[in-house]
């Protein structure tokens, strides 16, 4: 969701992006108090990331306050707009906060650019690594062509579960979050990213652009590149960025961890990147290998679905994954944001591994044009514990449909 309509190096702008309509009134910041209102939703909303434009004047060290006294973070941008965190707001709820001094407060979400990873954790507890380094595998038997960089494992529920897996035995080729197209068209060749046993295209760490760290949400800006290996030389067909930014819900009776990722793809040449109709490519999410066979892991879609076979190859707003761990259980769900390409996209999801694949070339052929970036933005929501639909559903609600703010003078 972040970055929707933004080029990438705007992140300072983004929180705009999120909410509209924030209004302002009176004279100057300094001689007033300030409010910030949320109007009653219609539905129950969970996990909002909400923005505003804050009155000139207001200075970095202030901070919300709710109607019960509790202290809620503000994180600032440079464009003098603010995002803050709202766990739940039920049905028919309005929200109202003062904006007080209270000094920025402590990044909480903490992200750091290591050596082979960026990491990104909450009060000092890991919510994901990105990978960038491929020579760091998990076992000596892995056949080179398979090393890869450019994805997100693992990812981790609020209490310390890694929910994804990486170079699974049965699909060396599955990473965590990733996103190759399978089967395509370039430059009179067919390319596929995604199955690198045949050795006709790869995926490649091209850099991190940007980290930072907040209060609220911290998160990076990374390039990969999608490499055509049947031409002559190896070429960059695909420029691709990706924009993660990470959350973690702690109120209103909410424990759960967020992550907003959009992807933004280029043509790297001045040849489309050609997408015939196909069942699978484009986002990945791969999962435990323990939830491997047909009963082992649990399937729940946005319309209610829980047999796999039924669920594959159909539109949704959301799907979940999870099964049992260490005793419990734990598990992710994706969200489809919307504005989306033929959203809601149909979704790939296999009869018995644990992995789903969100495509729109179910939906029939399409291609990635020159000077025509495909943006794509999805929300990974992970939590411990069986699958709560109802709580998806209002997961759902605060991403498709964020509150319309207002700032007040008191």
């Amino acid at each position: 969701m972040l970055g929707f309509g933004r080029p990438m190096n705007c992140l300072y702008a983004i929180p705009l992006i999120l909410v509209a309509g924030a209004t302002l009134a009176g004279s100057p910041a300094a001689a007033k108090t300030w409010r910030i209102a949320l109007p009653a939703s219609p539905e129950e909303r969970v996990a909002q990331t909400v923005a505003v434009k804050l009155p000139a004047g207001v200075g970095p060290e202030n901070v919300l306050r709710d109607e019960a006294g509790v202290i809620v973070p503000l994180q600032r941008w440079r464009d003098g707009t603010a995002v803050f965190l709202v766990g739940r707001q039920r049905a028919g709820e309005k929200r109202t906060y003062e904006l007080v001094p209270g000094g920025a407060g402590a990044d909480s979400i903490a992200t750091t650019d290591e050596k082979g990873a960026v990491r990104i954790a909450a009060g000092g507890q890991m919510l994901l690594e990105y990978r960038k380094d491929k020579e760091a595998l998990p076992r000596a038997d892995i056949d080179a062509k398979f090393k890869r960089a450019g994805y997100i494992h693992p990812l981790l529920t609020p209490g310390g579960k890694v929910v994804t897996g990486d170079y699974p035995s049965n699909h060396v080729h599955h990473h965590g979050v990733w996103s190759p197209w399978t089967k395509t068209g370039f430059q009179g060749r067919a390319p596929d990213f995604w199955n690198m046993q045949g050795g006709t295209g790869t995926v490649e760490f091209a850099g991190i652009d940007r980290v930072w760290s907040g209060p609220v949400h911290g998160g990076f800006i990374s390039r990969q590149r999608m490499i055509d290996l049947k031409a002559p030389a190896p070429v960059a067909a695909i420029d691709e960025a990706w924009e993660v930014v990470a959350f973690a819900v702690r109120s209103g009776g909410v424990t759960l961890n967020i992550v907003d990722l959009t992807i933004t793809q280029t043509c790297a040449t001045s040849d489309p990147l050609k997408l015939p109709q196909y069942h699978y490519g484009g986002l990945g999410l791969r999962c435990r290998d323990e939830w491997n066979g047909k009963t082992a892991m649990t399937l729940l879609t946005s319309e209610g679905e829980t047999d796999r076979v039924k669920a594959n190859a159909q539109r949704m707003r959301w799907c979940y994954l999870g099964g049992a761990i260490d005793g419990g259980s734990a598990g992710v769900a994706v969200f489809d944001h919307p504005a989306n390409f033929r959203a809601p996209q149909p979704v790939r999801v296999h009869p018995d591994m644990p992995y789903l694949s969100v495509t729109p070339s179910q939906l029939g052929d399409w291609a990635i044009e020159p000077g025509k970036p495909y943006v794509a933005r999805y929300r990974f929501v992970v939590a411990d514990g069986a699958p709560d639909k109802a709580l998806l559903e209002a997961c759902w609600n605060g991403y498709a449909g964020p509150a319309q703010a207002t700032v007040e003078a008191n």
